[in-house]
């Protein structure tokens, strides 16, 4: 089904499939194509309002009965390692990044099968070769690198983050891990260090895609300080994340069409470049 407005984006809802993060759940996404000259500005301007990149599309989701996928982010300025954090940070001290550009590498690929294989066997990603693992990396309209961790001492390539550099803040699109490292918390590491190049490069948030109360999965991101939250339109401190209810009435989404006309769009009559 497709939802437009007038010298607007297009935008389209996906039929219900079952939910990857909540057991008896269906979910479905609205999204729109991220493509041409104003891609930047529209991937700015629907990263704050909730919307994630997945390569030439952004997507949010817009299910019918729960409204549990909440989108995160971190203020960076105000962000304060747990002593946990500070321990993983002192853990992955041996290190190095390194950051490229959006191009997929065979080593790459292999740490990516390895971490499918035992962290997300039966996910949606399991089937993924490495043409589908290119365009991940490499289709992107809009400013994207690839942050590579590398251990000093044996070379080896341990972790990776696909990431967009957003006009407030760093989107962490995908990472992935070595998980022979498990003990090291790689997953927190990235994101500590996403942190760091945020406040060094004096950008406010670093955005970690969804955080779904009640699932295992996603659980991790609420330990992070700082911590912001889209719910009802707006940003909002998570406070104590176990008083965000999971449920919602059916009656109480607001239908697709309503959806799209309260979302907040760029001028896209003229273009402005990025410096």
């Amino acid at each position: 089904m497709r939802h437009t407005l007038p010298l607007a984006p297009q935008f389209y809802v996906t039929a219900p499939q079952p939910c990857p993060y909540i057991e008896g759940r269906m979910e479905r996404k609205l999204f729109t194509a991220l493509q041409g000259e104003n891609a930047a500005r529209l991937n700015d301007e629907l990263s704050a309002q909730g919307f994630r990149r997945s390569q030439n599309v952004l997507y949010r989701p817009s299910c019918a009965d729960c409204a549990a996928c909440l989108s995160a982010r971190i203020v960076a300025k105000a962000f304060k390692p747990t002593k946990s954090q500070k321990r993983v940070s002192k853990k992955n001290a041996g290190l190095e990044r390194r950051a490229t550009s959006p191009w997929a590498t065979e080593e790459q690929y292999e740490l990516f099968r390895r971490y499918l294989g035992s962290r997300h066997a039966d996910g949606g990603m399991a089937d993924m070769d490495v043409f589908e693992f290119a365009a991940m990396i490499e289709e992107t309209p809009i400013r994207s690198r690839v942050i590579e961790y590398i251990d000093r001492e044996t070379k080896a390539l341990v972790a990776v983050c696909l990431t967009d550099v957003l006009k407030d803040g760093l989107s962490m699109v995908y990472s992935f891990f070595d998980p022979d490292r498990a003990r090291d918390s790689l997953g927190t590491h990235i994101i500590l260090d996403h942190v760091e190049i945020a406040r060094a490069s004096a950008l406010p948030y670093v955005y970690l895609g969804y955080w779904v109360p009640g699932s295992q999965k996603m659980g991790y991101k609420a330990k992070f300080s700082a911590l912001e939250i889209y719910k009802q339109n707006q940003w909002t401190p998570i406070g104590d994340p176990h008083q965000h209810e999971v449920a919602t009435h059916p009656l109480s989404t607001p239908p697709i069409a309503e959806q799209v006309a309260n979302i907040s769009l760029p001028d896209l009559t003229t273009h402005r470049s990025r410096p």
